[in-house]
């Protein structure tokens, strides 16, 4: 049985992203599936100052040991001003400092939703852009609009858009 690791790129205790990703890994077969909380990985701000007279703290370890022990990720990304979320960025920023390849080729699916019609489309943008160079093998990109139209009692409900995302689902399983 392949090993998914699953997060929202945030650290919103209602994120609309944690539930697009929840979502996501019940359209999964044969897998056994851990949803990871940001906030269980609790991280100080990065800096090189705070780096060089502390080390790198083990929460960082820990989410990297997390992918590294994966099969595939799935990640929906927060935008925040279009770009990550601070939580993210911070906890990228601390894994790339012990791993620079941080997603280790591991197959992903890429996902974002918003409120609003772009659903994530620039964060997913500098995500297209920035995790090849961390060796992420970035398998299918989806992208859900209004996700408040579009999402109800924990599933997409527009014909349209669900099939959209089982198809990516799929792909994403046979790269695994």
């Amino acid at each position: 049985m392949k090993k998914i690791i699953a997060f929202a790129g945030t650290n919103s205790k209602t994120s609309i992203n944690k539930q697009l990703v929840t979502y996501s890994t019940s359209l999964l077969h044969d897998a056994h599936v851990k949803i990871l909380d940001l906030n269980d990985f609790d991280l100080p701000l990065y800096g090189i100052d705070f780096e060089k007279e502390h080390g790198i703290p083990k929460n960082a370890y820990a989410f990297l040991d997390l992918i590294k022990s994966s099969n595939g990720l799935m990640v929906s990304l927060a935008e925040h001003n279009g770009a990550y979320s601070t939580a993210f960025k911070n906890l990228f920023d601390w894994i790339s400092r012990i791993e620079a390849k941080t997603f280790f080729g591991k197959p992903m699916l890429l996902m974002a939703t918003s409120p609003g019609g772009r659903g994530g489309e620039s964060v997913l943008n500098i995500a297209k852009d920035r995790f090849p160079r961390h060796d992420a093998n970035i398998v299918e990109i989806y992208s859900l609009p209004f996700f408040g139209n579009n999402f109800s009692n924990g599933k997409i409900i527009d014909d349209e858009l669900n099939l959209q995302l089982k198809d990516a689902v799929k792909q994403f399983e046979l790269s695994l």
